[in-house]
């Protein structure tokens, strides 16, 4: 049964990808590409393209990372040549006197500052000169911990591949412990798949709820034997040697929550913290900031200015008309997001992606709103 439904989603997979690779031909072929990035405003401000972890070996890396934050030096080579046959590279410290601009200009910036950003991509960039940020969790820097978001996620594949747990087992595992959370029944009925159920779990609760699960998840399942190295943060000898290089650093929380699901007091402790570690280690004014997981309202917003940051990145086109510069949309992509079905580096896909064809007509999957009460 289960092979069946594997094989027909695969199947579904394929279909979908052949058509958005035929789609994105014809638009690029007509430009009409280049026409939705001018009706939908994105073709007047610089593109913020943002990634996390830039690997060696995609397939090992895969087997013990989350691969939607993976992207090969080969791949991530063939997407810097397209975008600088295109678009004139500039530094996010240029950011703000090409807004409004028509000229086409794009800005590279990795979140979360994981350590193979600096032994992968950091060479590639010196070699080609292209200017790049690098968006810091600055309670990180400088040890073996490792993101949040990447140890419950190595829990959960312990979990449902060595114990051959279900996510209704899981579920009931986190009630036991008395973690109680919204839509914990669809979770329970959801493949176990480690990123979708990861992602589920951090959706709607605390940071201290969050660590809460890491705990008991840990205490039955174990991380299991593989870890990847590159899941270490950058090192502030590391952040010193790109910054001399001409790297711009900013600032990506201090340590990784999502804001919304947070305090007010939480959230104006993660982005001051955050901006004085980086400004009192590496002795420069930190002006950008990129909200986790692209999630803010108008606390996280008011925070972030308040902090003294310039710029602030999220990762949809809404953008606040109180805060335009705290509201820069930033568009995150990774090894298969510019692929034909094939699975081949494609033009035509990576056009529709700068030119944000795919998020035409669908909402922000996150609430910017204020938060109930």
């Amino acid at each position: 049964m289960q092979a069946r439904q594997g094989a027909a989603i695969n199947k579904m997979s394929h279909l979908r990808a052949s058509l958005k690779t035929a789609a994105s031909y014809g638009l690029r072929l007509t430009g009409m590409d280049r026409l939705i990035g001018t009706l939908t405003g994105m073709s007047r401000i610089p593109s913020v393209i943002s990634y996390h972890r830039v690997v060696e070996d995609l397939e090992k890396s895969s087997r013990s990372s989350i691969s939607p934050m993976l992207i090969s030096t080969r791949m991530f080579e063939q997407h810097l040549d397209w975008i600088g046959r295109h678009y004139e590279f500039v530094s996010l410290d240029q950011i703000g006197d090409r807004l409004g601009s028509t000229r086409p200009t794009a800005a590279i910036a990795f979140d979360d500052g994981y350590s193979d950003v600096y032994h992968h991509a950091f060479p590639l960039l010196v070699k080609k000169g292209i200017p790049a940020t690098v968006f810091v969790v600055t309670g990180l820097v400088g040890t073996q911990q490792m993101q949040i978001h990447d140890n419950l996620y190595l829990l959960l594949q312990s979990a449902f591949s060595n114990e051959r747990q279900t996510s209704r087992q899981v579920v009931e595992l986190l009630r036991d412990a008395d973690i109680v959370m919204p839509g914990m029944e669809t979770i329970g009925r959801m493949q176990p798949n480690a990123f979708s159920v990861m992602a589920a779990l951090l959706d709607r609760v605390p940071q201290t709820e969050v660590r809460r699960m890491i705990q008991v998840l840990e205490a039955r399942f174990g991380l299991g034997e593989s870890h990847d190295d590159g899941l270490s943060s950058l090192s502030w000898e590391m952040l010193e040697e790109m910054k001399s290089a001409g790297m711009t650093i900013g600032s990506h929380t201090r340590t990784h929550p999502l804001l919304t699901n947070e305090s007010r007091e939480k959230v104006i402790e993660e982005t001051t913290r955050s901006r004085r570690d980086l400004e009192d280690r590496l002795c420069m004014k930190v002006q950008h900031f990129a909200y986790p997981d692209g999630r803010y309202n108008p606390d996280a917003i008011a925070a972030v200015a308040a902090a003294g940051y310039r710029f602030a990145y999220g990762t949809c086109r809404q953008r606040d008309p109180e805060y335009p510069l705290m509201t820069i949309p930033r568009k995150v992509l990774w090894e298969k997001s510019s692929v034909d079905s094939g699975g081949r580096f494609s033009s035509a896909m990576m056009a529709c992606q700068m030119n944000w064809v795919f998020d035409l007509g669908s909402n922000c999957a996150h609430d910017h709103g204020p938060r109930t009460q």
